[in-house]
């Protein structure tokens, strides 16, 4: 749904119709996972994707007979359907979708516990009646629609033990009623130190991708809502302090951007040691050379020096600010999903 959101807080505003479809089981080859998301309007507007293009297209056909009817729809593509050959997936894969009107009041819930970690339940079989309702748990108990009187106690249960495990799933309630339980982990963030001019376009990539961003600067002019409209937070405290007050935790990157040792140092001091999964520097080899001395003459231990990403971003040979920012935030995914 974060890749989708910003798009369909605008389509929602416009006070425009949606229809979400999304992928509630694969097999083999699917191209896209379970909780893919593609989002169509009546007036054509698409966003998202379910499979990367194979099966678009029935999708918005089948979203077509949905805004028609309001009725959701249960769609299964793979090798042992007869229309394998026309949505391209005769390679060997299978992917059923869920194609239902978008619940704004589902949504709302969603985008106002973006930073959170959530369950959303959503009923794909059984009783016509009871297609499509949804409840939305985040992992803080904020709640949001209804499944019925009877299941919503079972779903409460089902929420703790889905957040633990963490992975989204096909489960049943009851004799006959099939439910899609979705998992969304909360968003990885990226701490900016330095409002420099890479960290722009870095923050707004990984606002992108889907990163909850943090911008410190004690720098006021640096670390400006005006040089930095869009990112989460912005803290004016210097590095050392704004840190212990973070979570840094196996889902956080570090990015230290000010070439300013009196900055940058207090910033991998408190990061290094720390369980984020990720911290780079910017720097040449030669200042690499002579922080990473400083550090040991603070106190670091080498495994956690040894930790450090510098000179950071991967080696794409790119100059300019956007292009460095791309090559740092290549590494930092890199790194991320390497650690999974």
């Amino acid at each position: 749904m974060r890749d989708i959101i910003l798009e369909l807080d605008r389509w929602i505003s416009d006070g425009q119709d949606v229809v979400l479809a999304t992928v509630v089981s694969t097999w083999g080859s699917a191209p896209r996972a379970v909780g893919a998301k593609m989002a169509l309007t009546a007036s054509g507007k698409m966003c998202g994707s379910v499979s990367g293009g194979c099966v678009e297209g029935a999708v918005a056909e089948a979203a077509k007979q949905v805004f028609n009817s309001g009725q959701p729809n249960f769609l299964e593509f793979g090798i042992t359907d007869e229309t394998a050959w026309d949505v391209g997936l005769a390679c060997g894969g299978t992917i059923c979708v869920f194609v239902q009107l978008l619940n704004v009041d589902i949504f709302r819930a969603i985008r106002s516990s973006n930073n959170e970690a959530s369950v959303t339940f959503t009923i794909i079989g059984g009783s016509e009646n009871l297609l499509g309702r949804q409840m939305f748990i985040s992992d803080n108990g904020d709640q949001a629609g209804s499944l019925n009187f009877e299941l919503n106690p079972d779903a409460l249960i089902m929420a703790s033990d889905a957040l633990q495990q963490g992975a989204s799933r096909i489960t049943k309630l009851g004799d006959n009623i099939e439910i899609f339980v979705e998992v969304a982990s909360a968003p990885p963030t990226l701490i900016l130190v330095g409002g420099v001019h890479i960290a722009i376009p870095l923050s707004k990539m990984a606002k992108m991708i889907g990163y909850r961003t943090i911008v410190i600067d004690p720098r006021r002019s640096f670390g400006s809502i005006e040089r930095f409209p869009d990112v989460d937070v912005l803290l004016h405290s210097w590095p050392d302090i704004a840190l212990s007050e973070l979570d840094l935790n196996n889902s956080t990157a570090v990015a230290v951007l000010t070439h300013d040792p009196k900055i940058d140092d207090l910033a991998l001091a408190m990061a290094l040691p720390s369980q984020v999964f990720y911290v780079g520097a910017l720097g040449s080899q030669n200042t690499n050379m002579l922080r990473r001395k400083r550090l040991l003459e603070v106190g670091l231990k080498q495994k956690d020096v040894d930790r450090l990403f510098a000179p950071i971003g991967l080696d794409i040979g790119g100059r300019s600010p956007q292009e460095i920012a791309l090559a740092v935030m290549a590494e930092i995914i890199s790194i991320q999903y390497r650690g999974n």
